[in-house]
């Protein structure tokens, strides 16, 4: 089948030309969709866009439906262009529309097989290899199990709270790269947030704590604010010295429960690798939907 590709670099006018797109499949497309959202309203509100790159990706069939779509919108390095199902040639131009727009690619992130022949390719072009730096899995609530509940209570964060869920983001990556057996922290905007996306977040009433009966802030499970009916849960956070009390399972029970009484879905990332945050959100409930991948490719150096 012929297609098109089409490079956009307004969000509102990507969501226009993709929305019954993403809308037809909300939680595979929770990503692109959220994070779209996300920087239409930064715009609107007239914040900087960044250095980095930022466009999003149509691809377009012979009938001008929309059939796939990606994104490079990251700003955090190595600025990987994030790709959702698409036809196989389609992924293959991809690559050779972003490589011909002399634009250096480091990383691929997404659905399979889509983000692995665009990274090939990418990498036959540039002289590079690719090489997995994790494998993920997305999860949706299927029928929510209510685990026994520990001591204490979950809450909303408050402004007051920003500086804690601030470090608590930030050091999400290292943790979830650890409880997974590796060196390298998991690829994601958190290492970049500022206080001020933490009071918004805030302000949107997706970052909630778990206090304990001393009132001691314990846990933090924070979310996404719902597109097309979807909410993504995440990052969750326990430091290491008070694990294994159950606060993330009831953290995570809770919040899913609320966004299902809203009549939201809730869906959720795995690393692959950990085995803690797989068996946490099985036995929620949460079943697999789709597996993706973070890749990075390495170009050679100078001889």
């Amino acid at each position: 089948m012929d297609h098109r590709l089409e490079i956009i670099d307004d969000p509102v006018a990507f969501l226009a030309a993709a929305g019954e797109h993403l809308a037809a499949d909300p939680v595979v497309t929770t990503v692109i969709a959220s994070v779209t959202e996300r920087l239409a309203l930064a715009d609107e509100r007239g914040l900087p866009p960044g250095e980095h790159p930022r466009w999003w990706a149509l691809v377009r069939d012979d009938a001008g439906t929309v059939s796939g779509v990606a994104m490079r919108t990251a700003p955090f390095e190595p600025h990987p262009l994030y790709v959702l199902p698409m036809p196989d040639d389609a992924a293959v131009d991809l690559a050779r529309l972003v490589h011909e727009r002399g634009e250096a690619v480091g990383g691929v992130n997404g659905a399979l097989p889509a983000a692995r022949l665009v990274a090939e390719e990418t990498a036959r072009l540039a002289g590079g290899e690719v090489r997995v730096h994790e494998h993920l899995r997305l999860f949706e609530l299927g029928d929510l199990v209510v685990p026994p509940s520990p001591p204490g209570r979950l809450r909303l964060a408050t402004p007051d709270d920003a500086e804690l869920a601030l470090a608590w983001f930030r050091a999400f990556g290292m943790a979830a790269a650890e409880q997974a057996g590796r060196d390298e922290p998991h690829q994601g905007p958190l290492e970049t947030f500022t206080i001020d996306d933490m009071l918004l977040r805030i302000e949107q009433e997706v970052v909630w704590l778990w206090e304990d009966e001393r009132g001691e802030r314990v846990h933090l499970t924070g979310a996404n604010p719902p597109a097309n009916g979807v909410t993504r849960i995440g990052p969750v956070y326990t430091p290491i010295e008070q694990r294994g009390h159950g606060y993330a399972s009831a953290a995570v029970a809770e919040v899913s429960r609320q966004y299902v009484e809203q009549g939201v879905r809730c869906c959720l990332f795995t690393d692959q690798a950990n085995p803690t945050s797989n068996r946490i959100y099985q036995a929620l409930g949460y079943v697999p939907v789709v597996d993706m991948v973070n890749l990075v490719i390495t170009r050679p150096g100078p001889a």
